[in-house]
């Protein structure tokens, strides 16, 4: 799917420059204590499922949306996990973006997870002590969904 149009028209106008998005990241769990993971096509890294908000939508559902568009799995959300702020980051096209990250904890409800568009190389279901190589703050995302305690995490 790539980036959304807004964002295509909005890099027309400031080019590479640093941009502030809203983004959704989501720990997807399925009934065997699983995380749902995508292999990027962008980088090659294996990461949690991902997504920028379209203007004016609500977190959750945009979560929701994101999961079904990259691996086909319906999921429900289950607890908002936290806020935060990530980046920058460099895209390798060298777009630089700032994200305000909205994270949750989500819960399988039905589908075959696949590559279902083409942000993802490859998306599979790993146990935790199997998970592959993930950028620290991925890792930290799960690491925080394991432990949580019903305090949504954000800087204090």
């Amino acid at each position: 799917m790539g980036s959304p149009d807004f964002i295509i028209k909005l890099r027309g106008k400031i080019g590479h420059d640093p941009l502030w998005l809203p983004g959704v990241r989501g720990v997807v769990f399925d009934a065997e204590g699983r995380v749902l993971l995508g292999e990027r096509s962008d980088t090659g890294g294996w990461a949690l499922i991902t997504g920028i908000l379209d203007p004016g939508e609500e977190p959750g559902p945009g979560l929701l949306r994101e999961v079904f568009e990259e691996t086909a799995v319906v999921a429900e959300i289950e607890q908002l996990l936290g806020v935060a702020a990530v980046g920058p980051v460099t895209f390798p096209n060298g777009d630089v973006c700032d994200f305000l990250n909205i994270e949750f904890i989500a819960r399988y409800v039905s589908g075959t997870a696949r590559v279902n568009d083409d942000e993802s190389l490859a998306v599979g279901w790993f146990a935790i002590e199997d998970l592959p190589p993930l950028r620290e703050g991925h890792l930290a995302c799960i690491q925080r969904a394991l432990a949580f305690d019903g305090v949504p995490h954000f800087q204090r």
